[in-house]
């Protein structure tokens, strides 16, 4: 067993190499390029196949980048479902390790998520909190082809690129105010993808005479039963293209 002061020292070198890598892959990235950039980071020092990121707001996640395709989808799959790794990492505040989605118990708590994410090549998420003790404000995801555990090491360096992905959140508002224009679309474009879920509840509840909750979760299952995502079922909502009345 090596002594606590070399443990220590051995910890302290390898998240000094994981924060190298980190701190080169987003240089010369801009505030909007930066989640999806530290996505990219994350599959490179980690066994993972893919990462998302996603702000929580209302239950209802919002993505803001992802490594890949496979991963973008998945992310979408849980906010459509209302249900997943992502969704109880940002309950809880606590790390998910959903280690094996093709048997026990992962599938028995995610039933439908599991089914729906190992026939899209998915079969383990790992959701990491991003925030502090009291406050979750959204996930990193991480995403893998084949069942299994993360090691003590590896969890230490997702837990510093979830650290490190809070932190260049939390800049986002800074940079907007300095009046970067490329900041002001990309967040714009968040708040819009954001509304529209909001604004399409909104009518639904008119449509139907149901409160927030139920008209969420009917959004999410004719999401699911067409196989559609959340977000695309509001923007036909807001655009008059979709009702709910009589369904």
């Amino acid at each position: 067993m090596q002594p606590r002061d070399d443990q220590r020292g051995k910890r302290g070198r390898e998240s000094a190499g994981a924060a190298e890598a980190i701190a080169d892959g987003v240089r010369g990235a801009g505030s909007g390029e930066v989640p999806a950039r530290l996505c990219d980071v994350a599959v490179e020092l980690l066994p993972v196949t893919g990462a998302s990121v996603s702000l929580h707001s209302d239950g209802m996640p919002v993505q803001l980048g992802a490594s890949s395709a496979q991963a973008a989808y998945v992310t979408e799959l849980q906010a459509t479902l209302g249900d997943g790794p992502c969704q109880s990492a940002a309950q809880s505040g606590a790390p998910v390790l959903a280690r094996d989605l093709t048997d026990g118990r992962d599938v028995l708590r995610w039933p439908v998520f599991a089914q729906q994410a190992t026939a899209a090549g998915v079969r383990a998420v790992y959701s990491m909190p991003l925030g502090n003790e009291t406050v979750c404000v959204g996930t990193l995801d991480l995403y893998r082809d084949t069942p299994g555990d993360l090691t003590d090491r590896e969890l230490r360096t997702a837990r510093l690129v979830a650290g490190m992905m809070t932190l260049a959140l939390m800049a986002l508002p800074r940079a907007q105010e300095a009046g970067d224009p490329d900041d002001e679309r990309w967040l714009s474009g968040l708040a819009t993808g954001q509304d529209q879920v909001y604004q399409a509840t909104g009518m639904m509840m008119a449509q139907l005479g149901v409160g927030t909750d139920e008209a969420l979760a009917r959004l999410r299952a004719h999401a699911f039963s067409h196989g559609r995502t959340a977000l695309d079922v509001a923007r036909d909502v807001v655009a008059h293209r979709l009702r709910f009345d009589g369904e």
